[in-house]
């Protein structure tokens, strides 16, 4: 059973996949209609067997303009019903509350190390002028202790 099932999933695939590449091949191998109304014509067409895939269409007046515009089918959202089952609910709920738990405190580690490393940042930057100040007294306090002053008590 299960090869029976593999194999048709294969082929389904398969054939998606060539119907893709084969309309992507036409798609780069259309010569440019001409700007009159029978080109109009010819260029709706391929937009009108593309929008019925992605239920789109591709708008004429670029193509009458001489502008090519390559057709895309529109981007197709595959999503699950939602399950009905409590736990596999319950499952799912779990998981979102463990992924945003693991994203929260990821941040909140990174916002601490930020901080630890500003604080690292700010107090090199304190030890700095401190040593620069301590530098800066040193080299004047020589100067005044050479010079007697009135307050020096030397006479």
């Amino acid at each position: 059973m299960t090869q029976i099932r593999s194999l048709l999933i294969g082929t389904a695939l398969t054939a998606a996949l060539s119907t893709l590449a084969t309309g992507a091949a036409l798609a780069q191998t259309a010569a440019p209609p001409a700007p009159d109304v029978a080109g109009q014509a010819q260029m709706q067409a391929p937009a009108m067997q593309g929008g019925a895939q992605g239920n789109e269409m591709a708008p004429a007046a670029p193509a009458a303009a001489g502008i090519e515009q390559p057709v895309t089918p529109a981007p197709q959202r595959l999503t699950a019903s939602s399950p009905t089952d409590p736990l596999v609910q319950k499952r799912n709920a779990d998981a979102q509350a463990n992924a945003n738990y693991s994203a929260s405190k990821k941040a909140s580690k990174t916002e601490y190390k930020q901080q630890v490393h500003d604080a690292k940042v700010n107090r090199k930057a304190d030890k700095q002028a401190a040593n620069n100040e301590m530098k800066a007294d040193m080299k004047g306090a020589p100067a005044q202790a050479a010079t007697p002053g009135p307050d020096s008590g030397q006479h």
